[in-house]
Parts: C-alpha cells; structure tokens; sequence
C-alpha cells in the first residue's frame, strides 16, 4: 500500500521541508508585522490607529488564497517584483512568505492586543508619570507581560499557520499539499494511503508545538 514511498519518485520530505521553511520564515515574520500592528492600535497617534484597525479588519476577513494569488499576480506578474529571488521557484515562496506574513500578522496583532489588556492601567499610568515615552512603556513595562499572558492563543496562530501553507500551492510553491496533489493523480490506487502520509505530516508538526507551547504557556503564566 506504501509503495510509493520507496519508489523514489516522491520527495515527501524535501516536500514537508519546504512547509517547514514556510512556516518559520512566516511566522517570524508575522511576529514582527503583528507586533508591529498592534503598537499601532493602542497607539495614542490617531492616525496610526485608524491605520492598524482597518488594515486588521480587512486582511483578516480577506481569503488567504486571495492574498497569496494577488501577490504573485500583482507583484510578480504585473510590477515584475521578485523579492531579491532568482528563479521561479524561488520567487513563488518568497510571495508566498509576504501573503502568509501579510495574512498571519494580523491574528498575532489581535493577539498581543488581548495580552496588553490585561496589564492594569496603573502600571502604565505610573511609568508614564516617571517620565517614560510611550515607546517605552510599551516594550519595557506593557509587552513582556503581554507575551506572557498570550502564549497559548499565540500557539493557535502558529498552528493554523502551519496548516495555512498549504495555500501556497495555489502559485506552484513545492509544499506538501502540491506533492499531495501529484501523487493523488498518479496514486489513484493508494488514495486512503497518500491521505494518511500527508496527515500523520502534519501531525508530527503540529501537535509536538502545541504540547511545547503549551507547556511553555503554563509555566510563564503571570499570577495575578
């Protein structure tokens, strides 16, 4: 039934790497864009937070198939940027990286903001009164205990993140679903065997995170 894992036709690992690399590029990505945002909602500066409310409201309702298309549409194939890449290939996960960044980065906002609400006022009333810029209140007083208390919804993003790079298939990035896409046409006898690989992949990428972080969120829990 699992033939075609020895065949050396496939490269389901180089495939699953290629998630993998799609997942840290955007997830770190995505904590600086979503960190980012979210100094701009709580920003005192009124533009600013008009700016992060309505581009979170509009990316995050926007399809991420959508986002990554319009990437590789309109910035590779209409203005002709590549990102710095060479080929291709190249060029179709460095777009695919911006989409997820673009997309993500907003649930991480969202996130870091529920976290800074639940620092009481009067630390940041106190710090202010010392003579700190808002600058400063925010990474030095409000954002450490933020980070703390948003390790576990910060572990769904990631999750979700990695099922999402999926979606780069859509503009031909060698992931685990276009390889799963390949076989399930030319394995159309191993259809519930191809299915099971590719799910117990992403098992083993998913639930070892959720476990860690999870762990993690527990154990730098602010008591309050």
């Amino acid at each position: 039934m699992f033939d075609f894992l020895t065949s050396g036709q496939y490269d389901v690992l180089g495939a699953f790497w290629v998630t993998v690399q799609l997942t840290l590029y955007s997830a770190a990505g995505s904590l600086i864009w979503g960190l980012m945002l979210a100094g701009m909602r709580v920003s005192p500066v009124p533009l600013m937070r008009a700016f992060g409310t309505a581009y979170v409201n509009i990316v995050r309702n926007t399809p991420l198939t959508l986002l990554i298309l319009g990437c590789s549409l309109g910035l590779y194939q209409t203005l002709s940027i590549t990102l710095g890449g060479d080929g291709s290939k190249d060029i179709g996960f460095r777009l695919a990286v911006l989409g997820l960044v673009a997309y993500t980065g907003t649930f991480v906002c969202e996130a870091l903001r529920s976290g800074i609400n639940t620092v009481p006022v009067g630390q940041a009333e106190a710090a202010r009164a010392l003579g700190l810029s808002f600058f400063q209140v925010l990474t030095l007083i409000v954002l450490p205990q933020a980070f703390r208390a948003v390790i576990a919804p910060l572990t769904n993003v990631l999750i979700a993140l990695t099922k999402n790079t999926t979606v780069a298939a859509t503009i031909g990035v060698a992931e685990a679903a276009l390889l799963m896409k390949e076989m399930l046409e030319n394995e159309a006898d191993a259809l519930f065997a191809v299915f099971a690989v590719f799910a117990f992949g992403f098992v083993v990428l998913t639930l070892p995170t959720g476990l860690l972080l999870g762990w993690v969120a527990k154990r730098v829990a602010v008591k309050r």
